[in-house]
């Protein structure tokens, strides 16, 4: 697995880390030039102190902007259309995303659409992106989905019910304002299911076939700091700087190394039955390591020290189920229960949602050849 003579490109925005970086964004946009933005949150977002904090530094820098918020936990495909409609009627000259992935990916797809002309999904797939977007800058609000960082976009085709990845290096953003306080506002759930995504991203970015020693650093440190620190973010007033931090990290990691089959799985799910995006990794991650283990041992061992799984001496079957042991127990200690057929999923289901994740540019990184046969049978094994 080791690839470190290869050719590798690292691609990442501009970052901001630390409290008051929200309140950056009205001089940044004004540093980029801009004149008008369209400021793109969803309606929870929209009732925390963090888009007005956003709009008054603005404000401050004297750069308009107006509000695009009818945005679901699944950005849907028509709502990014209507994203396009806002930006042109305003005469906006570039893009402000506050809040979790949602707002973030929808930004980016109404930047793409924009600039490229066309619907939404005629990008889906890998460099399907010719012309770059407008400027973008990303607030995130929850630590785990690193789109304010990444080159990809996830979209909901609704008429197919299914989730669709767009990955282009033309769609990182400009720059990133991360605030950890910004995580303040999530309930220990939302706090549990976001963590486990960064987790799920550091995991799947490290034994990826297009891993490299850069992405392989930051993949490492967040799982560290994920599972020094999960527990931790899960009190009151925790002030959670340690998961926005690894949130970062991993996103840097699978935004360079891509992903694997616990994306690909998900997005199906997602897309199909509107689940969240971070309680689906999180209930899939240990029945795909526990499948890929033999695929990539000597960097699963690596993944099992780094959350203090004592590996000297073990087997690698030992390893592995020590490992997967280990995910479910972080899961179900963090206070995500049960498993997809608690979530509504049904057996009769699995065969469309196997093809859905069969089709996903995620699995070309995956470190095992899985069939169609194979992800219906780990669909079956989650349930």
């Amino acid at each position: 697995m080791e690839r470190f003579d290869e050719l590798r490109r690292f691609v990442m925005p501009e970052v901001v880390f630390g409290p008051g970086a929200v309140d950056l964004v009205g001089s940044c946009a004004a540093n980029l030039g801009l004149n008008r933005v369209l400021l793109v949150t969803d309606q929870g977002v929209l009732s925390t102190d963090w888009v007005r904090r956003a709009w008054e530094s603005l404000d401050r820098e004297g750069v308009e902007w107006r509000i695009f918020s009818d945005i679901n936990s699944n950005p849907r495909s028509t709502q990014i259309m209507k994203g396009v409609d806002s930006y042109i009627e305003g005469e906006c000259d570039g893009l402000v995303a506050v809040g979790g992935g949602s707002p973030m990916d929808s930004a980016k797809g109404i930047g793409i659409v924009v600039s490229n002309g066309g619907h939404i999904l005629d990008f889906k797939g890998i460099d399907k992106v010719a012309v770059p977007m407008p400027p973008l800058i990303c607030i995130p609000t929850t630590g785990g989905s690193s789109a304010d960082v990444s080159q990809f976009a996830i979209v909901n085709d609704e008429n197919r019910g299914v989730k669709v990845a767009i990955i282009s290096k033309a769609i990182v953003p400009d720059m990133a304002l991360v605030d950890y306080h910004t995580l303040s506002t999530m309930d220990c759930y939302l706090t549990a299911c976001t963590t486990l995504d960064a987790l799920t991203h550091a995991f799947e970015a490290y034994v990826s076939t297009g891993s490299s020693a850069i992405s392989d650093l930051y993949a490492l440190s967040a799982v560290e700091l994920i599972s020094q620190n999960l527990f931790k973010a899960l009190e009151e007033d925790s002030d959670r700087r340690e998961i926005m931090m690894a949130s970062l990290e991993a996103g840097l990691a699978f935004s360079n190394a891509s992903l694997g089959a616990v994306h690909a799985m998900a997005h199906a799910l997602g897309g199909y039955l509107d689940l969240p995006h971070g309680e689906c990794n999180a209930l899939l991650l240990s029945t795909v390591v526990d499948r890929n283990f033999h695929g990539a041992p000597s960097r699963y061992r690596e993944l099992a020290r780094r959350i203090s799984i004592p590996v000297d001496g073990l087997s690698d079957d030992e390893v592995r189920v020590r490992l997967v042991r280990a995910i479910n127990d972080l899961r179900e200690s963090s206070g995500i229960s049960g498993g997809l057929r608690a979530r509504g999923v049904t057996e009769d289901q699995i065969p469309l949602l196997a093809s859905y994740a069969f089709d996903d540019p995620c699995m070309v990184t995956n470190p095992v050849r899985l069939e169609r046969e194979d992800l219906e049978e780990l669909y079956v094994r989650a349930l």
